[in-house]
């Protein structure tokens, strides 16, 4: 009696730095299927120049190739336009990669009716919100350093919810920049069920895309409940000045005259009312920022790889609404439950990953990858309290900041990327 033939996974995180750039390579006999999730860092957090990382991921592919075949990828996802996910793509190393398909969520389609109006205009707001803040730096006090820090955190959120438009256009095969080839774009979810569990071209490996939502209830719910946030603090343990107003849904608060209306008047609505001709003070410049930067990151490309019953759990950056349109769906609920892989959302952030997910649903002696690179804007990432949830339920965190060796766990020797390997039958 023959062996039976195995199948193996192996994902590969490189240490970009504050950004993420994931190989996946799936194995069985003969037939193997590749994936790059995302590609790009926030430039004050990478470990080396991305045009470095963007030539190490392209020598990867062109040593993996058969000889004589160009580098090849069967998917690329761009979880979201944010550049610490896409702005690699911009580099010129990718015209000599073939690409079968390319997956971006629908808000990049500008066909889509669901999301043409909430791309487009978070988009203009934000080209307008960086200039509002470049104004306001012109005008403040040298003195006033308080204020010169938080124009400085707003000026990053905003410029990065701009995303990278010659990555996009790579993305997209947009204004005579492509890969190898012209791949047509994937726009998901699709709004067909059925398109959204896509097979690969290795027997029994199957990818669902379960998000972003289309639901903009779902898209506006950016900030966690207290209840369910990692930094909920009890009144008394508040700051004597901190802001105790709910930032994102009272900004975001739709008139019930207005409640009926079609949804692309409903999210024009929702950017008109951040009223971004009338900021001038850094406190609410920097709260129109973050809006801006968390509704972008619920536009992240949600999905879930089974391999032949091996699942491996991808978020990009989804929060508090993202997460909610996964966890209430049935199905989608069991994909996410005790998988044996978790891309850790938003390098760790304490909105992208919630409580409950943490502790009761993720499960117990599983992997996890956590791209991070150190922000001295934003000092609280990664959150303490997810690292420890994640260790209380015996969770293998990978970090590309502080490599760790274990079992099935392999790092490069100049830690330039970590990687985990998975074998199933």
């Amino acid at each position: 009696m023959g062996r039976a033939t195995k199948t193996t996974v192996t994902v590969r995180m490189y240490n970009v730095g504050f950004g993420d750039a994931f190989l996946v390579t799936v194995k069985r006999g003969r037939a193997q299927w590749r994936m790059l999730v995302d590609c790009g860092v926030f430039p004050a957090g990478q470990t080396r120049p991305l045009a470095e990382s963007v030539k190490m991921i392209v020598d990867d592919l062109a040593a993996l190739a058969p000889t004589g075949d160009p580098p090849h990828l069967d998917v690329v996802v761009a979880t979201h336009h944010h550049i610490d996910h896409i702005a690699g793509f911009a580099h010129p190393e990718w015209a000599k990669v073939q690409v079968d398909d390319v997956w971006v969520p629908y808000v990049e389609d500008p066909k889509d009716k669901d999301g043409k109006f909430l791309r487009g205009e978070l988009t203009l707001a934000a080209h307008r919100l960086v200039k509002l803040v470049e104004t306001a730096q012109l005008r403040l006090n040298s003195e006033d350093e308080n204020s010169r820090e938080k124009l400085a955190v707003a000026k990053i959120f905003a410029a990065n919810s701009e995303g990278s438009d010659p990555a996009t256009d790579r993305l997209l095969g947009r204004n005579g920049t492509t890969f190898l080839n012209r791949p047509e774009p994937r726009y998901v979810p699709d709004p067909d069920p059925s398109k959204n569990v896509v097979p690969t071209t290795v027997p029994g490996v199957v990818a669902y895309i379960l998000g972003p939502s289309r639901d903009p209830s779902d898209v506006k719910r950016m900030k966690p409940p207290k209840s369910v946030a990692w930094l909920a603090l009890a009144a008394d343990e508040r700051p004597p000045n901190a802001d105790t107003k709910p930032l994102f849904d009272a900004v975001y608060a739709v008139p019930t005259a207005r409640v009926a209306t079609e949804i692309p008047e409903e999210l024009r609505s929702a950017v008109a009312s951040l009223q971004l001709e009338s900021l001038s003070d850094a406190e609410e410049l920097l709260a129109a920022a973050a809006i801006l930067e968390k509704s972008v990151n619920n536009t992240s490309v949600f999905f879930v790889l089974d391999v032949r019953g091996t699942r491996l759990v991808f978020v990009g950056d989804s929060q508090h609404g993202a997460w909610e349109h996964v966890l209430n769906d049935p199905d989608s609920l069991k994909l996410v439950t005790d998988p044996a892989f978790y891309k850790v959302g938003h390098h760790g952030s304490h909105n992208a990953t919630p409580q409950r997910y943490a502790k009761s649903i993720l499960g117990r002696d599983h992997y996890a990858m956590m791209p991070f690179g150190t922000v001295k804007q934003w000092p609280s990432i990664p959150e303490g309290k997810l690292l420890t949830a994640l260790e209380d339920v015996g969770t293998h965190v990978i970090r590309a900041d502080a490599p760790v060796a274990g079992r099935n766990i392999k790092h490069d020797p100049k830690q330039r990327w970590s990687e985990v390997r998975f074998t199933t039958t």
